[in-house]
């Protein structure tokens, strides 16, 4: 198994706090420009999903190539699998009519599968160890079924389990402070820690999103979504510019 052991950059940012409210920030913002294709535009979950793919695919495609960190082109990425991650699992357990239950199912069992592949192909999942393009290309990938795993977990709570946006937002955002306890107070593989939060975080942008611009009388505040995507994508810049990234240092793990 290939362990990357020099010091190099890696691809990605260090992970800090700012990292983590970015995350949430672009979570939301997928949501919201997500719905924004799909239904304001009329357009559709699958043809909402094919352009926000072609997207996703350009946006990687740049990534891997870049020859180091760059903070916009990252967080761009990480948008565009929000926003593919919105409108397929919205595809997956509406339009195919699998529901919540077997669209985050299906989707947990890609997302394990993709984390095994990885980590029997390179032998760790640690996001420090993302320096060589394969390793990006599983990244990314994880990534991606991870974000529309979380859309899925975000509609199953808030509307399936009753609890509603606000409800689920509370749980969510609960679990998380377990994970960050967790992070200070035991011996817990930081690995495990850091994919877990990531999971987590993007149900918590879902219900957040949807709380935002779905309508007064299903629990939203029934926001333009457009004005939303738009306030949403103008604070992750300012964020950007005034907390500025460093790439990640590589090692073993």
């Amino acid at each position: 198994m290939n362990i990357v052991t020099k010091n190099t950059l890696s691809k990605v940012p260090e992970v800090t706090l700012i990292f983590w409210i970015i995350k949430i920030l672009a979570t939301t913002l997928g949501e919201t420009s997500g719905d924004a294709v799909s239904m304001s535009m009329n357009l559709g979950y699958l043809v909402g999903t094919a352009v926000f793919a072609a997207l996703f695919l350009v946006a990687v495609i740049f990534q891997i190539k870049a020859k180091s960190f760059h903070p916009y082109l990252y967080w761009v990425t990480i948008i565009a699998t929000t926003t593919v991650g919105t409108t397929l699992a919205d595809f997956a357990t509406r339009s195919l009519g699998i529901g919540y239950a077997g669209g985050s199912s299906l989707l947990l069992a890609l997302l394990i599968t993709s984390l095994f592949v990885w980590y029997r192909s390179l032998g760790s999942i640690a996001v420090e160890t993302i320096s060589t393009p394969k390793a990006e290309i599983f990244y990314w990938v994880t990534i991606m079924f991870s974000q529309t795993l979380g859309t899925a977990l975000g509609d199953w709570t808030a509307d399936t389990a009753g609890l509603g946006y606000g409800g689920a937002a509370l749980l969510f955002s609960g679990m998380l402070g377990c994970v960050v306890a967790a992070y200070y107070w035991t011996s817990i593989s930081r690995t495990s820690v850091f994919w877990i939060a990531f999971i987590l975080t993007r149900p918590l942008g879902a219900v957040v999103g949807d709380f935002l611009d779905k309508p007064t009388s299903a629990g939203g505040l029934e926001l333009s979504r457009y004005t939303a995507s738009f306030v949403i994508l103008a604070i992750i810049v300012a964020c950007i510019m005034t907390f500025p990234q460093r790439a990640g240092k590589s090692g073993a793990h």
